[in-house]
């Protein structure tokens, strides 16, 4: 019958337009249900769209400091909503592509809110009504939204959430960012650029909390350096809304409080997973929201799969992703597909990047991190100033740190701050996956004059054979 198929996965984000295509590319029926936006909030409100706003802020940085470069521009300016159309740009184009995408792979789309029904059944609720669609397995890939403050729900106007933050009607004059995560920092970056006052609060002792405290310490200065406030160890009491801005309650680390007055406030505090009236209770284990699965994307409940950040995290697109590729072929495999052989998610291989400026990206265990674990390590450390192409860039701040174990010399972690990181990182990605040592990494022959000797030279630091610096 036309609406029973091998695989129907409940929502288009990264991770489920990504596990459709491959259940598609080996041979399975396939359905999406999608109650908004092909791409999920990843390439429509998320990741895509906000790179293009923090290319813009950039671009501007760039030409406010053009005379670094011997160059000459005068009269420069941010046009905030030509930075805005060209960024929602960017997410339609994507967003058409998602569609070329499902059309190529014989993909059917149906738009409307999915309820689960059991295990192998859902509910589709449009405005043309509801359609009942079966299959022999489901992926719940419905992914999660911002987490809003209890005492001041984001209304759009002065509290934001970072969709909020991607559309704004008005440069913010005075902005306050709670939250210090990947998304905070990101949007801190970039109103700063554009010419906000920010301040960030962070409730714990450092901002970027789960990156190494060396990176953490390092951006921290250097956002200081650009005119952003930060407040650590700090949280906010409460927040009052008016018509012209916000006055927050703020406790700073001695527990003082105080009012301080903003015009607009970011909140980035977490996320909360969208899984309530989704029909899964009963069907999955299920802890603070969050779906729990097997390394292949699994549930308690046969034929019933979830992936993405309504899964325990890292809450990442590329995480999701790759969960995709695994739980549809790990449900190939099940379906009879002997040439398939799906392999377990490994989380430890999972890089993470903040598009700041400077840039923050990081794979594997921190060095406090594998101290815990009980490892005797190797940490090795370069900076952006001992290198040529750093410098030939104007981009001469950062660092690159590497862990190793010191018995195995296998590589543990790699922790980076400065210009491009979230490019190099893939490097030191793809030596965990293929269980590198620094061996490998040392025999290596790295280009010149590039930004990834830096990745040498750091391994070579850890062991006491550094070159350049």
């Amino acid at each position: 019958m036309a609406n029973q198929y091998d695989v129907i996965v409940l929502g288009s984000g990264p991770g489920g337009y990504v596990a459709a295509i491959r259940c598609a590319q080996l041979g399975l029926k396939t359905a999406i249900v999608e109650r908004e936006n092909l791409g999920g909030i990843c390439l429509n409100w998320g990741c895509i769209p906000t790179k293009a706003m923090l290319r813009s802020a950039e671009i501007f940085h760039y030409m406010q400091h053009a005379g670094d470069y011997g160059l000459v521009a005068k009269g420069i300016e941010a046009d905030l909503g030509a930075i805005v159309k060209r960024s929602r740009g960017v997410a339609k184009q994507l967003n058409q592509g998602i569609g070329h995408l499902m059309k190529k792979n014989k993909i059917t789309v149906h738009i409307g809110t999915g309820t689960l029904t059991g295990a192998n059944s859902l509910t589709v609720k449009s405005d043309k009504g509801d359609e009942a669609l079966s299959a022999k397995h489901i992926i719940v890939a419905t992914g999660a939204r911002a987490r809003d403050l209890p005492f001041a729900p984001a209304d759009g106007k002065r509290v934001w959430t970072y969709r909020h933050a991607m559309t704004p009607t008005e440069l913010p004059a005075r902005l306050l960012v709670i939250g210090s995560g990947a998304i905070g920092i990101e949007f801190a970056s970039f109103y700063n650029d554009l010419g906000s006052e920010v301040t960030v609060v962070e409730m714990l002792d450092r901002i970027v909390p789960v990156e190494d405290a060396d990176v953490s310490t390092f951006l921290e200065k250097s956002l200081r350096k650009q005119g952003i406030n930060i407040l650590t160890g700090a949280g906010v009491e409460d927040v009052t809304v008016t018509a012209t801005g916000i006055t927050a309650t703020i406790k700073d680390k001695s527990g003082k409080t105080a009012p301080q007055d903003f015009t607009h406030v970011i909140v980035a505090i977490g996320i909360v997973p969208n899984t309530e009236n989704i029909g899964i209770d009963g069907l999955a284990d299920m802890e603070r929201g969050f779906i729990q699965i097997d390394p292949y994307g699994r549930t308690k409940t046969k034929g019933l799969w979830a992936i993405g950040d309504c899964t325990p995290g890292p809450w990442l697109a590329h995480k999701a992703s790759h969960e995709g590729v695994t739980c549809a072929e790990a449900i190939a495999q099940e379906l009879g597909n002997k040439d398939v052989h799906p392999h377990p998610l490994d989380r430890s291989a999972i890089p993470g990047c903040t598009y700041c400026h400077p840039q923050v990206a990081s794979v594997g265990l921190t060095e406090a991190k594998a101290k815990e674990a009980g490892r005797e390590i190797k940490v090795g450390n370069f900076p952006f100033i001992g290198n040529g192409k750093a410098i030939a860039l104007g981009e001469a701040e950062g660092f690159i740190k590497t862990i190793f174990d010191a018995k195995t010399g296998e590589l543990l972690g790699a922790h980076m701050v400065g210009a491009e990181v979230t490019e190099l990182i893939q490097g030191y990605t793809v030596g965990k996956v293929l269980e590198t040592t620094e061996a490998e990494l040392m025999m290596t022959v790295f280009p010149h004059p590039t930004l990834s000797e830096m990745m040498h030279e750091s391994v070579l630091d850890a062991y006491g054979r550094a070159i350049h610096f």
